[in-house]
């Protein structure tokens, strides 16, 4: 049964992901960088994980995507349905907020409510983390990868004046 609900997402997003790059990500760019020459940065390199990641995959980067794809390296989100969904949830803890991930996180509680527990870790793990996910990682790709997930994973401290 869990194999046609999550056929049932596949479908789903396939469908609206090319929506959401059209309407949400107008402004944005694809990268400048292929998936090759990807493995050509520093072996310890933000750039270089990236491109190892889509390899070992066997993932082809999307166009305007590509943030999306750091964020399961930064996060250490599996890339299987439920992952997805554990991480737009980590993502809305995170600050993010917008329609599609409204849409995500419902959609997928509904249909995959069994692994609310680890949903719910998930938000709370992005609530623990430097708010991440506005940033452009394209411009940090060459940045040493263990330094760059360390220093997102310190929360910002809370000053009061």
């Amino acid at each position: 049964m869990k194999k046609i609900r999550v056929q049932f997402l596949l479908f789903v997003y396939d469908k609206t992901q090319k929506l959401y790059r059209k309407y949400f990500k107008k402004k944005k760019r694809q990268w400048q960088f292929s998936e090759r020459q990807l493995l050509e940065f520093k072996e310890d390199s933000l750039g270089r994980k990236l491109g190892e990641f889509y390899h070992k995959h066997g993932f082809s980067m999307i166009p305007k995507m590509e943030n999306h794809d750091v964020h399961h390296l930064i996060t250490g989100c599996g890339t299987n349905f439920e992952d997805e969904i554990a991480m737009q949830y980590l993502l809305l803890g995170n600050g993010k907020l917008n329609a599609h991930l409204l849409a995500a996180i419902v959609l997928g509680t509904l249909i995959l409510p069994e692994y609310i527990k680890i949903y719910v870790k998930a938000y709370r793990k992005g609530q623990t983390m430097k708010a991440f996910h506005k940033w452009d990682f394209e411009g940090l790709l060459w940045q040493n990868f263990d330094h760059l997930k360390d220093f997102i994973q310190q929360k910002e401290p809370l000053v009061l004046h």
